[in-house]
């Protein structure tokens, strides 16, 4: 771990303050009809922070044949008799297996991201975290895996417009196109509905990777994981030992291989909720994660943040470093200007020789940064 003690001190302080920011943020799920709309910012899932930036963009023309509304969906599938509503879910399992046979690896692996329409919109993070992947060494094919899963109308429209393989996530019985604040039922409703769906990809025998999407790709994360392990999760701070369960994790960037362990795995998690009340899903394994490792018997691998780093806890030196998480980060502003910087930081480290490379030493981040340091 880089930094000595009280350089860890003080990331944890800077870590809790902006997730006590972050608590008292609202955040909307805006609708996906046409003309002008004001979108407000979506924090990842997996992050416990919410940032609110609201912008205003026009919506790109929908897709009518493959889009309906989100308030309608709700309200139609309210409506629907029981078997209608079975016939509805079957279409619905149908459309995510075709999708699934269709961006797994020869290994069934499926890489996975979410996003909204503020953080889909053109020039946001969506475009930001692709356009990594081709800036990255030699990981520009994991795009051909990628499963963007898109919550709501407006992020399905744009997936559609900038990649082939674009799931559109549906809660039954809520409606996300109102305002949802954070830690709300709905909030909780809404990232809660990430583990189902993960287990599902489980069950039916694809390994998942979801990745934030303000996480950026340098290299190929799947050789810092160890086939040892059951669950493999990215750290916001790392305390030492792959197999700690003392370290913390990010479930922003978590890896599960399909096994019955595994999905033995996600159901206890996701029945840990009802005795952790009012805790988001990465909290709940943060409280669970000694059991299942004791008492279940599962490997929970935490990455090393000198290869999987985050703005909580990072390295300075791109030899080591293989992804970075705008963690720690409250603002779709001040990730995408902190993210953008650091792009290009890279970008100049692999224009230089070779030796030169070797001999860069640390990485200087472009100043000013708003979150990173």
């Amino acid at each position: 771990m880089m930094g000595g003690q009280q350089n860890g001190l003080n990331q944890l302080v800077s870590f809790l303050l902006g997730v006590s920011a972050a608590a008292v943020l609202i955040f909307f799920f805006s609708s996906a009809g046409g003309g002008w709309s004001a979108t407000t910012d979506l924090s990842s899932w997996a992050n416990g922070t919410v940032t609110t930036t609201t912008t205003t963009t026009a919506a790109p023309a929908a897709k009518e044949t493959n889009l309906t509304s989100s308030a309608a969906h709700v309200e139609e599938k309210a409506n629907l008799t029981n078997s209608q509503a079975a016939a509805a879910e079957e279409e619905e399992e149908k459309e995510l297996e075709k999708l699934l046979a269709a961006v797994a690896d020869e290994h069934k692996n499926i890489i996975m991201t979410s996003v909204n329409e503020a953080w889909a919109a053109p020039g946001s993070l969506l475009d930001l975290f692709l356009e990594g992947f081709s800036a990255g060494e030699g990981i520009a094919r994991f795009v051909d895996h990628l499963l963007i899963v898109a919550l709501d109308d407006g992020a399905f429209r744009r997936c559609r417009a900038v990649h082939p393989h674009c799931y559109r996530l549906a809660v039954a019985g809520r409606n996300f196109t109102d305002e949802k604040v954070f830690m709300s039922e709905d909030y909780l409703d809404l990232v809660w509905s990430k583990v189902k769906l993960q287990q599902r990809i489980l069950e039916l025998g694809y390994n998942f990777l979801f990745t934030d999407v303000d996480i950026l790709w340098f290299r190929d994360p799947f050789e810092q994981m160890s086939m040892a392990a059951h669950m493999v999760t990215s750290s916001d701070f790392f305390i030492g030992g792959a197999y700690n369960p003392a370290n913390f994790p990010n479930t922003g960037f978590l890896y599960v291989r399909s096994s019955r362990r595994a999905v033995g795995v996600m159901e206890a998690w996701r029945a840990a909720r009802a005795s952790h009340p009012g805790k988001h899903e990465q909290q709940v394994l943060n409280e669970i994660k000694r059991e299942l490792v004791e008492r279940r018997g599962v490997r929970i691998q935490f990455l090393d943040t000198a290869h999987v780093a985050g703005f909580c806890s990072n390295t300075r030196d791109f030899a080591t470093l293989y992804t970075m998480h705008a963690n720690c980060c409250v603002g779709l502003g001040a990730k995408l200007h902190d993210l953008r910087n650091l792009l290009e930081e890279w970008r100049a480290y692999r224009r230089m020789p070779d030796e030169q490379r070797r001999l860069q030493g640390p990485v200087r981040w472009k100043v000013p940064g708003i979150c990173i340091h």
